[in-house]
């Protein structure tokens, strides 16, 4: 049977990151065998359906290189491929199931069930307390058939036998057992809306299309005997696809799911991209907002859960697809170190060609309102890029390459200027402006100032400092003799003389 995977996010809102990883580990697996990835659109809650999810998670696998080769947009020979579509195909299975006595109606009320709960403690609706409810193993036919005729509003529930073990092969789990008698009679249709609910429409567009492994997360396990059950009542067994349940992703500190609200409390994104809450007009920010590359942040997920059996930690999406395998998958958690996503970006920043990274900053420094050469800009990236993680923190760290100081750092002045400082930086001016190699050779330019910082009798770290200080404006920086090349002896003299004037 050839590999087929399927990826099926419910439009209720962001791809969550933890979902990202789910289709990343489909996309990989299926990739590596030869398959194909699906994308499904679940859209049979109704109620929770939210304008815009539905473009945003395509949008966001885009982004991704995620590629899709079935789905809402590529379409394909079991299209169509959102489940609201499919209405018609879901009605004949659930007659089905209903005409084989493996599943009934229920028309308790949502107050009748309310009332069920309060009156009998852990309530579920399965073999013990069915009989007690109102439905069609307890009502006549003709009284199913008058309340139908009559509009009330039912669910159908499979029918679970009870005191059965379930046996449930996952391939990273190995062997899960269940009783049935653990389980409820689960909704699978709903007459409100004439839809079924997920478990009933994933068994169905599983097994219609084919799907050979169900590759989920961990969360969907306590679903899964429910769903073998399922392809027994249809007699598709032989069909069934392998599961494969995906270790959570946890909070970076303390116990439980990563959530939003982890992201929004320790400042790190969890949505793929920027997502605007259309309700409340709430804005989340993603991680191609924060600055980083789709290939760091599909690097980083892909060992969260997954190793790969070296200490090899910078791989390509080749180079995951090659080695991936559903073995190396862990069964325990995977803690969500934020940090070590900020450190994958920086790695692959500098893996970056300078040309790319020059035209990803000249966008920044068009937006600051610098105009400057490519040239130069390619002398600044080349000298800064390895303290930077992101290509738009090259602002904070190199303006002062660009823009001169419109203040000095008190803290720098109070240590760094010294009340002889202005008449040596004056001294140091006459030198400059003599220099003829000032810009061209550094080198050069280091060596005359060193010696004549000692003729002087001056200490290098007085005149060096407050030179610093003069140039960016605080005690920071690269070698002063790089940035003094960059900018030049003209805005060199500029800054130095701004600084006596100001500072003194």
């Amino acid at each position: 049977m050839k590999v087929r995977v399927r990826f099926a996010p419910s439009p209720t809102g962001p791809l969550h990151i933890g979902g990202v990883r789910t289709a990343l580990f489909n996309y990989l697996f299926a990739k590596q065998n030869g398959g194909d990835m699906l994308l499904r659109i679940e859209d049979t809650d109704s109620g929770r359906f939210v304008p815009g999810a539905e473009e945003y998670i395509t949008e966001s696998l885009e982004w991704l290189g995620i590629k899709i080769d079935e789905g809402v947009r590529e379409g394909g020979p079991y299209a169509p491929y959102r489940q609201s579509e499919r209405k018609a195909i879901y009605k004949q299975y659930v007659d089905q199931l209903l005409n084989e006595g493996k599943a009934y109606l229920a028309f308790d009320t949502p107050a009748e069930l309310d009332a069920k709960r309060a009156e009998i403690k852990n309530f579920q609706y399965d073999a013990s307390t069915r009989r007690l409810m109102q439905n069609s193993i307890t009502l006549s036919s003709e009284e199913v058939r008058q309340r139908i005729a009559n509009g009330d509003q039912y669910v159908v529930r499979i029918k679970i036998e009870p005191n059965e073990d379930v046996h449930v092969q996952d391939l990273i789990r190995g062997e899960v057992i269940i009783n049935s008698s653990i389980l409820d009679d689960k909704v699978l249709y709903k007459s409100s809306d004439s839809l079924p609910t997920y478990h009933l429409a994933n068994v169905v567009d599983d097994h219609l299309m084919e799907i050979s492994h169900v590759i989920r997360g961990e969360e969907w396990l306590p679903s899964a005997p429910l769903h073998v059950l399922l392809y027994r009542a249809f007699g598709w067994q032989d069909t069934m696809p392998q599961f494969a349940h995906l270790p959570l992703l946890l909070k970076p500190d303390g116990n439980g799911k990563l959530s939003k609200r982890d992201g929004d409390r320790l400042g790190f994104p969890v949505f793929p991209l920027e997502w605007k809450d259309p309700k409340t007009g709430d804005l989340s920010t993603g991680y191609r907002e924060a600055g980083y590359d789709p290939e760091a942040v599909i690097n980083f997920l892909a060992l969260l859960g997954w190793h790969a059996g070296s200490d090899q930690e910078l791989f390509s999406m080749q180079e995951l697809i090659d080695q991936f395998s559903l073995e190396r998958c862990s069964k325990s958690g995977a803690k969500f170190d934020f940090e070590k996503a900020k450190w994958f970006n920086h790695q692959y920043l500098q893996q970056k060609s300078l040309d790319v990274l020059v035209k990803e900053f000249q966008l920044v420094l068009r937006s600051k309102g610098v105009v400057v050469d490519d040239a130069i800009v390619a002398e600044v990236v080349a000298l800064m890029r390895e303290r930077v993680s992101f290509t738009k923190e090259l602002w904070d760290t190199t303006s002062y390459f660009f823009v001169a100081p419109v203040s000095y750092d008190e803290k720098s002045i109070q240590k760094r200027w010294k009340p002889d400082t202005p008449q040596q930086l004056a001294g140091l001016m006459i030198l400059i402006d003599e220099m003829e190699n000032f810009t061209s050779d550094k080198v050069a330019a280091e060596a005359q100032t060193m010696a004549w910082i000692a003729e002087k009798g001056y200490k290098v770290g007085d005149v060096m400092n407050a030179y610093r200080i003069a140039l960016v404006g605080e005690s920071k920086g690269p070698h002063i003799f790089d940035l003094t090349s960059i900018i030049g002896k003209d805005e060199t003299l500029r800054r130095v003389r701004k600084a006596i004037e100001t500072i003194s």
